[in-house]
């Protein structure tokens, strides 16, 4: 399925360049998690993330793929990824992803979070466990990121943690497996894909300079999905919950460099964390 795909590598200029588009994202994303509220559609929340990219400089970049018109992808509950903005009201205890992407002098970001809308008290607990089984296994993956290492090597982190903290909290987490991270740079969407499961073979070698999107999805339940007569909004079969995350992610011969992270994912990589000043 995927193969030795190319993986494109940049300069370590290049790769300062994308910071800002990464940075854009993370505090948009940022601002719509202190935003969100009981009440407002999730069209209030694209409007919003709208305001702030174009205000602070930036281009949606969701709105640039053909056929699709919104600054934002906002799944709610069943729904793993791709939801359509509109007039879905958001109720407190709901289980909303956020997808969001900018361009900021040419360059992209891509990030999404998972939050309880009205806060974690507001949370069923086995929502709250899933949208942190998943935020855990993504930071895996990211750490899993190393020079000269098989790209590979992300998914098969992403899993063992998933499969771990499955283990830990009594339940069977479902992986999503049709949807997976990618490469990114002067184009949102680019080569080699990257799973979020363990592959057989090997993949791409990771190189210094290179950027990957790394985007866990991962249900309650069966992680089997169908897309919406609206041809974008995919759910799980089972109508069980679903949780996504995702973050821009740098690396180089000097360690990890988040770029959608507000803190450049300082925070969550120890000494592996590695900015390009």
């Amino acid at each position: 399925m995927f193969g030795r795909e190319r993986l494109e590598t940049k300069s370590l200029d290049q790769v300062r360049a994308m910071r800002p588009a990464g940075l854009l994202v993370g505090q948009c994303l940022e601002m719509l998690g202190a935003s969100v509220r009981g009440g407002m559609t999730t069209g209030d929340l694209d409007a919003l993330a709208e305001g702030f990219i174009r205000d602070h400089g930036g281009r949606p970049s969701f709105a640039e793929v053909p056929g699709y018109r919104h600054t934002l992808c906002t799944s709610v509950n069943e729904e793993i990824v791709h939801g359509i903005p509109g007039e879905r009201v958001l109720c407190d205890g709901d289980l909303l992803s956020v997808d969001c992407g900018a361009i900021v002098d040419g360059w992209h970001g891509d990030a999404a979070i998972s939050l309880i809308v009205g806060g974690r008290a507001a949370g069923a607990p086995a929502d709250l466990a899933l949208m942190d089984a998943t935020e855990a296994s993504l930071w895996a993956g990211i750490a899993a990121l190393k020079v000269g290492r098989d790209l590979f090597a992300v998914g098969a982190a992403v899993e063992r943690s998933i499969l771990e903290t499955g283990k830990r909290d009594g339940r069977a987490y479902g992986i999503v497996e049709d949807y997976v991270g990618h490469g990114i740079g002067r184009e949102m969407h680019m080569s080699p894909n990257v799973p979020n499961y363990a592959v057989a073979g090997r993949g791409p070698t990771i190189k210094s300079a290179c950027t990957v999107a790394i985007e866990p999805m991962v249900t309650l339940g069966d992680q089997a999905n169908e897309v919406l007569a609206d041809q974008w909004t995919v759910v799980t079969l089972d109508r069980s919950r679903a949780s996504h995350w995702e973050h821009t992610v740098a690396c180089h011969a000097g360690g990890i460099w988040v770029l959608t992270a507000i803190d450049g994912g300082a925070g969550r990589l120890g000494t592996a964390y590695a900015p390009l000043s």
